[in-house]
């Protein structure tokens, strides 16, 4: 069971959730559904709490869309494989090119639902493949139809080096090798040093974008530690993952996504 695949299932209307849910048991039974959410921001919460391979996500949900949800997971990294449900085609292109896997129109019939999964199922044999998202496949399938001509992305810049941080009254240049993580609070960003802590504006997602993966690795939705700064791993009572830190009392919880850089260890 433990290497059964794992779904969340989002959509505000309960009957359309138990619809394709029931879809599912039949076109995929090994799948397990290891959550289901009402709206956007229960979705996010499960995604990080369950680290599904493979999310269902109504487009039009109350107070963060499918879309809103795909584009919070694309942006904090390692997305699962994402698969759109709605009564609106018009929503297609959009889905695209928040790295949907695939898109449903709703009510989804059984042979439609097994293409999907016959997809999904391929996506998740091949690891390798699976490790960047699906942008680049879904480039070149919106230019074959001709409908969206999406840029190819820029070349990486170097790594962040320096970081301007306020603190108190004061604004301090950083150098990044001072940093032991970074942890999102509300409107700022957290800079904790071996000795005190500074507060910036950058969010979480686009400090991932700029520092060395090599050296900073991102152990949760909000938090991203200085590998250096990493001295082993234990398990709590709740048997959450926590990274424990030299020279530091505090540990980090390692959410289910990223549980896996540590499984060496």
């Amino acid at each position: 069971m433990n290497n059964c695949p794992r779904a969340v299932i989002a959509d505000d209307e309960a009957h359309l959730r138990d619809y394709l849910e029931q879809q599912l048991a039949g076109a995929w039974p090994e799948l397990r559904v290891a959550g289901r959410a009402a709206n956007g921001i229960e979705a996010l919460r499960l995604i990080d709490e369950e680290a599904p391979d493979v999310v269902f996500l109504d487009i039009r949900m109350p107070g963060m869309t499918g879309l809103d949800v795909a584009a919070r997971l694309v942006e904090a990294g390692r997305p699962p494989h994402m698969v759109f449900v709605t009564a609106y085609d018009q929503y297609a292109v959009q889905a695209f090119e928040h790295s949907a896997l695939d898109y449903l129109l709703k009510p989804a019939s059984l042979e439609r639902l097994a293409k999907t999964v016959a997809k999904l199922k391929a996506a998740l044999a091949a690891p390798s493949a699976a490790a960047a998202p699906p942008v680049d496949a879904l480039r070149a399938l919106l230019a074959q139809m001709g409908t969206v001509v999406v840029p190819a992305p820029a070349a990486a810049p170097a790594p962040l080096q320096w970081i301007r941080a306020s603190q108190g009254e004061q604004t301090r240049l950083i150098a990044v090798d001072e940093v032991v993580y970074f942890q999102s609070n509300d409107k700022y960003t957290s800079v904790v040093l071996a000795e005190g802590e500074c507060l910036i504006r950058t969010p979480i997602s686009k400090l991932r974008e700029q520092l060395d993966a090599q050296q900073f690795w991102q152990i949760h939705r909000s938090v991203i530690v200085a590998a250096r700064h990493v001295a082993g791993t234990r398990h709590d009572f709740r048997g959450r993952l926590m990274v424990q830190l030299k020279d530091r009392a505090e540990q980090l919880v390692v959410s289910r996504a990223y549980a896996d850089l540590f499984r060496q260890m």
